[in-house]
C-alpha cells in the first residue's frame, strides 16, 4: 500500500478533499437507509407490533416516546384516531433529515384530547429539526389551569434549529387567564444555566379557536442586557385565531421576527388586564404585516396592534385593523429604562388601514421615542365620537413622534390630546400635548370633524365629509368547519391586497424582515 507521502502534492490535496466528501456521502446514505416510518392507530393498533406499516401499527402515543427516533424518521398518525394522552417528541432530526409527525389514511384528522390528562396536547421538548402537522388538538378540563395545545420548549439547550408547527387545528384549550404563558401554541426558550434560543422556527397555517389565555405566544428569559440572546428567523404566518381569552399573537425575545398574514378576531374575551390582538415585547426588528386584527374586546389596551417596550425597530405595515374596542395601535414603554428595558425606539406604523376602531385610535404611552406614523388611512364611523391621538403617561411622556401623510377620514367626531386622569379603562383627555412638544403633524389630510385638532403646517382640511361606498366585506371563516381553510387563506390574502391598494392608492409591496447587525447589537452601557 502506498503511503500518503508517496503521492505528489496535487494528488495529496485531492485526496484530502475527497475523504471528507466520501464521509459526508456515507453519512447521508446511512441516514436515508436508517430512516423509517412509524405508524400509530388508536383503533386498530397494538403496542406489541413493529409499527412498520398501517397493518402493524402501534396503538398508543406513549409508545412513540419509547422509540429511539432518528433523523429522517416519520411518525404517521392514522386518520380517525382519538387519543386521551399527549404526544411528546424529545429526539432531534438533523439538517435535511427532520423528524416528521404527520397523518396517514383518509377521514377525520387524528385527534389528541389532552384535557385532564396532561398540561399539553403536543410537546416538542429540547429537540430540534422537528416538524409537526395535520393534527387536531384540544385540552379542555375544569378547573382552568396552565394548559397548552402545542408547547415547543427549550431549556438550557443552546440553539434549537429548524422546528415547524403547521396545519394544526387547535381548539378548546382551557388554560389559565391569569398567566400569559399558556394557550394555543407557546414557544419557550429558557436558559438559566445555558443561553437558549430558537433559530428558524415556523408557525404557519394553523387554526386556533376558543383558547385561553394566549393564541400564539413566545416566552424567553434571555431579554435583559445581561442576557440578551434573541431567537432568530421566527416566522408566524397564515394562522387564523378566533375567540382568544387574552392576547392573540405575541413574539417575545426575538430579532427579525416576521408576523405575516394572520387573522385575529375576538381576542381578549375573558382575560383580565391588558390585552392586544397582535403585539411584540423585548424584540428587535419585528415586522408585522398584512394581518387582520378585528373585534378585540375591552379597553384595558384592547387595540388591534401594539409596539411594546424593551424593543427597537418594530414595523407595523400594510395591516387591516377594524372594530377593535380599544383602538388601532398602541406604542408604549415605561419611561424608566435600565437593564430590563431599553425603551421603545424607532417604531414605524406605515400604510395600514383602520376602520371603526374605538376608544383611542392611536395611543402613545410613556417614554417612547423616534416613532413614525406615516401614510395610514383611518376611517371613523358616523356613530363614533372618540380620541384620534392620545398621549398618555407611563413613568414619562412620549417624545419625537411624527405623523406624516396620513388620511384621517372622520364621519363622526374625533379629539386629540393628553391624559389628565383615568376612569377605569378609559382615559380623561385634555386638548394638546404640553408634555410632548415633539409630537409633530406634517402633511396629513383631515376630513370631517376634528375637535382640538393639532397644528399641521402642510395639512389639508375638509370639514364636510361623508364616507363613500366601498367593499368592506372581508372574507369570513367558520373555525367549526376547518375543511375550507386553504381556500379562505387564498381569498383573504387576495381581498387584503386589493383593499389596501384601493385605500392607499397604490399596489402593495410587502417588506422583508431584517436582523440586527453586529454594529447595532445591544450592549451594556
Amino acid at each position: 500500500m502506498l503511503k500518503a507521502s508517496a503521492f505528489a502534492p496535487s494528488e495529496r490535496r485531492g485526496r484530502r478533499l475527497l475523504l471528507p466528501l466520501l464521509f459526508l456521502f456515507a453519512m447521508l446514505t446511512a441516514t436515508g437507509a436508517s430512516a423509517r416510518d412509524y405508524h400509530v392507530d388508536a383503533v386498530n393498533g397494538d403496542d406489541r407490533n413493529d409499527a412498520s406499516s398501517p397493518a402493524t401499527a402501534w396503538q398508543s402515543l406513549a409508545r412513540i416516546g419509547k422509540a429511539h427516533l432518528r433523523p429522517g424518521d416519520r411518525v404517521l398518525l392514522a386518520a380517525g384516531s382519538v387519543w386521551r394522552e399527549p404526544l411528546v417528541i424529545s429526539r432531534s432530526g438533523r439538517r435535511n433529515a427532520p423528524i416528521i409527525v404527520g397523518t396517514t389514511g383518509t377521514g377525520a384528522r387524528p385527534r389528541i384530547d389532552a384535557g385532564g390528562v396532561s398540561e399539553y396536547g403536543v410537546a416538542i421538548l429540547n429537540a430540534e429539526y422537528v416538524e409537526v402537522g395535520g393534527l387536531e388538538v384540544t385540552n379542555d378540563a375544569a378547573p382552568p389551569a396552565p394548559r397548552y395545545g402545542v408547547l415547543v420548549s427549550q431549556q438550557d439547550a443552546g440553539v434549537a434549529r429548524n422546528i415547524a408547527v403547521r396545519d394544526m387545528y387547535i381548539h378548546d384549550v382551557r388554560g389559565s387567564n391569569e398567566r400569559k404563558d399558556n394557550g394555543g401554541i407557546v414557544f419557550r426558550a429558557l436558559g438559566g444555566k445555558r443561553a437558549t434560543r430558537f433559530h428558524n422556527l415556523t408557525i404557519e397555517r394553523n387554526i386556533i379557536w376558543r383558547v385561553d389565555r394566549s393564541g400564539i405566544a413566545g416566552i424567553s428569559d434571555q431579554v435583559t442586557l445581561d442576557r440578551w440572546f434573541p431567537s432568530e428567523k421566527v416566522v408566524i404566518r397564515d394562522n387564523y385565531l378566533e375567540d382568544i381569552g387574552g392576547d392573540g399573537i405575541v413574539p417575545r425575545g426575538t430579532d427579525g421576527a416576521l408576523v405575516e398574514h394572520n387573522v385575529v378576531r375576538y381576542a381578549a374575551g375573558r382575560a383580565p388586564g391588558y390585552n392586544v390582538a397582535i403585539w411584540q415585547w423585548s424584540t428587535d426588528n419585528t415586522l408585522i404585516q398584512l394581518n387582520e386584527a378585528a373585534f378585540t374586546q375591552g379597553r384595558w389596551d384592547g387595540q388591534g396592534f401594539d409596539s411594546d417596550f424593551n424593543s427597537r425597530g418594530t414595523i407595523i405595515a400594510h395591516n387591516f385593523s377594524h372594530d377593535n374596542e380599544g383602538g388601532f395601535v398602541l406604542i408604549c414603554s415605561p419611561g424608566r429604562t435600565g437593564p430590563d428595558n431599553i425603551g421603545n425606539h424607532g417604531s414605524l406604523v406605515r400604510a395600514n388601514v383602520s376602520r371603526h376602531d374605538g376608544a383611542r385610535v392611536i395611543q402613545l404611552s410613556g417614554g417612547i421615542g423616534h416613532a413614525r406614523i406615516e401614510g395610514n388611512v383611518i376611517h371613523v364611523g358616523s356613530h363614533q365620537d372618540i380620541t384620534m391621538v392620545a398621549a398618555t403617561q407611563w413613568q414619562g411622556w412620549p417624545s419625537e413622534v411624527s405623523f406624516t401623510n396620513n388620511l384621517f377620514a372622520v364621519a363622526g367626531a374625533v379629539r386629540y390630546g393628553h391624559e389628565t386622569g383615568r376612569d377605569g379603562p378609559d382615559y380623561i383627555v385634555a386638548p394638546g400635548f404640553p408634555h410632548s412638544p415633539a409630537i409633530r403633524f406634517d402633511g396629513n389630510r383631515f376630513l370631517g370633524r376634528h375637535v382640538d385638532a393639532p397644528d399641521d403646517p402642510r395639512g389639508i382640511w375638509q370639514a364636510d365629509y361623508q364616507a363613500a361606498e366601498a367593499d368592506w366585506s372581508v372574507p369570513t371563516f367558520d373555525p367549526a368547519n376547518p375543511e375550507g381553510f386553504d381556500a379562505f387563506l387564498v381569498s383573504h390574502r387576495t381581498w387584503m391586497m386589493t383593499m389596501l391598494a384601493r385605500e392607499l392608492g397604490q399596489p402593495v409591496t410587502l417588506l422583508t424582515p431584517r436582523r440586527t447587525t453586529w454594529v447595532e447589537a445591544r450592549r451594556k452601557p
